[in-house]
């Protein structure tokens, strides 16, 4: 696994997954929808499971003496590996954001303020992704292009629910959508929520995903 991992990072890996990371600084923009962020995230993914198909990645990995199972794994991990590093970046510009700015300018008028809540909504929707994304790319990888799709509308429709829950529900708009250490509890209860949803979908998509593509004959 170790080994197809790295095949991954060096064979694999598209620009734009590492450019993207550079997408967690979305929470200094003034009134932004900052989970847009991970949307790009998927759309990383997206052009290097495009990229890995224009290359005919998968057919040339099962070659080798690896496990099937595996090559589908290696994928998953790496990706995995990518929106944690944005998970974490955003988790840094936040508490910087949170330290150093204002309150005036720390209100997000579009939608929920960079806090601890705000990055288990952002692990909720990678989560989600992932959950949607790979089982379907893995069961045929030559179709990037409708799992993509299916998992992105998905992400948007989450988006749409928590920029209405904060202007329209109170909990949400008197009490996650504050500075920290406000509501740190709750807060704390979220992201640790959203958290545990991320990695308990990434287990679950991991093994939908080896089960599918174990069972195609490339």
């Amino acid at each position: 696994m170790k080994t197809l991992l790295k095949k991954e990072f060096r064979l694999c890996l598209h620009p734009t997954a590492l450019i993207f990371l550079a997408f967690a600084g979305f929470v200094f923009i003034p009134s932004y929808p900052y989970e847009v962020m991970f949307f790009f995230s998927g759309l990383s993914v997206f052009f290097i499971c495009l990229t890995a198909r224009e290359n005919c990645d998968a057919a040339f990995t099962c070659v080798l003496p690896v496990k099937k199972g595996d090559v589908a794994r290696a994928r998953i991990f790496m990706c995995v590996i990518l929106q944690v590093a944005l998970l974490a970046l955003a988790a840094c510009a936040t508490a910087v954001k949170q330290l150093y700015f204002p309150l005036h300018l720390q209100i997000n008028q579009a939608g929920i303020m960079a806090n601890t809540a705000f990055l288990g909504g952002g692990a909720l929707l990678l989560g989600c992704f992932d959950l949607i994304f790979f089982p379907l790319y893995w069961g045929a990888p030559e179709k990037v292009g409708i799992p993509f799709l299916i998992a992105s509308i998905s992400e948007f429709v989450i988006i749409t629910v928590f920029l209405v829950c904060r202007h329209a529900v109170p909990f949400v708009r008197d009490v996650l959508n504050t500075p920290d250490p406000n509501a740190m509890g709750i807060k704390s209860v979220v992201l640790g929520a959203g958290l545990i949803f991320y990695a308990l979908a990434v287990c679950v998509s991991a093994r939908l995903s080896v089960k599918r593509f174990c069972k195609i004959d490339l």
